[in-house]
């Protein structure tokens, strides 16, 4: 894509692929004299070889910023600053050595807080171009945490990306995004599509989980039925906040107890 060579950004997709990562995670690097590296993804050599490459090609590493902690996104930390040289990282919550919140700034990044598919979301802006980590894939969907609050905030996350001025997307997965309003406005249609249709399956009575997946989520195959299963929990819990949940609603069984009240 043109654009990222216009704005000095490179992807590096290590191969990692599955039914959650799609054809692999991305790393990102971007500008030089410092290199900031977005996201150092799994712990693969021949992958950290290739983005340490880069880096040096590009003047040194300036630092590295997590979009979230899954492992497949930060597991590659120690093996990256290893082979470039000690760097300053950052990303939300403690452990990174700058502790980000929304609108915080890190070399040429700019946070900006996008929870729901984890509490420790960030994406980062940077000249046009939003690193959307698993906030927004290059196909596909993502999973929403199945924790109150969540699928809420994460509509309110994707309605404010949209209202920026942006040229390209840099998803956690899938190719670059050109069109990134266009994505955008696909991923809140695709929301509140099953929202609607999960109205549509209580209005006609149906309580148990599985039977709500079957109908809901009638399109995803068996090995994203886990996943379904913790976004069908995000849009029970933005049902039941705002008042318009069933009582009789059977939740699914996932770990702990993350029903509201």
């Amino acid at each position: 894509m043109n654009r990222l060579a216009e704005l000095d950004i490179a992807r590096h997709r290590a191969e990692n692929p599955s039914a959650l990562t799609l054809s692999g995670t991305n790393t990102w690097v971007l500008g030089r004299q410092p290199a900031f590296v977005i996201d150092p993804g799994p712990a693969l050599a021949e992958h950290l070889a290739a983005v340490a490459e880069d880096v040096a090609g590009r003047g040194g590493l300036g630092g590295v910023a997590i979009t979230h902690s899954h492992v497949d996104h930060v597991e590659g930390l120690a093996g990256l600053l290893e082979r470039c040289g000690p760097a300053p990282t950052a990303g939300a919550g403690s452990g990174w050595d700058t502790q980000l919140t929304d609108g915080g700034r890190f070399g040429p990044l700019v946070a900006r807080s996008t929870p729901g598919h984890a509490d420790d979301h960030l994406a980062y802006l940077s000249a046009g171009a939003c690193f959307t980590g698993d906030a927004v894939l290059g196909e596909g969907s993502v999973f929403v945490a199945p924790e109150p609050g969540a699928l809420a905030g994460y509509l309110d996350a994707l309605r404010g990306l949209r209202e920026l001025d942006l040229q390209v997307l840099c998803p956690g997965h899938g190719p670059p995004i050109a069109d990134p309003r266009a994505k955008l406005d696909e991923y809140l249609a695709h929301r509140e599509d099953r929202e609607r249709r999960l109205l549509g399956a209580l209005d006609r009575g149906l309580r148990d989980p599985d039977e709500l997946l079957d109908v809901v989520w009638d399109d995803a195959p068996a090995e994203l039925r886990p996943p379904a299963a913790l976004t069908l929990t995000a849009h029970l819990h933005k049902l039941a906040e705002e008042g318009r949940l069933p009582a009789d609603v059977v939740w699914p069984a996932l770990p702990g107890d993350l029903r509201p009240g």
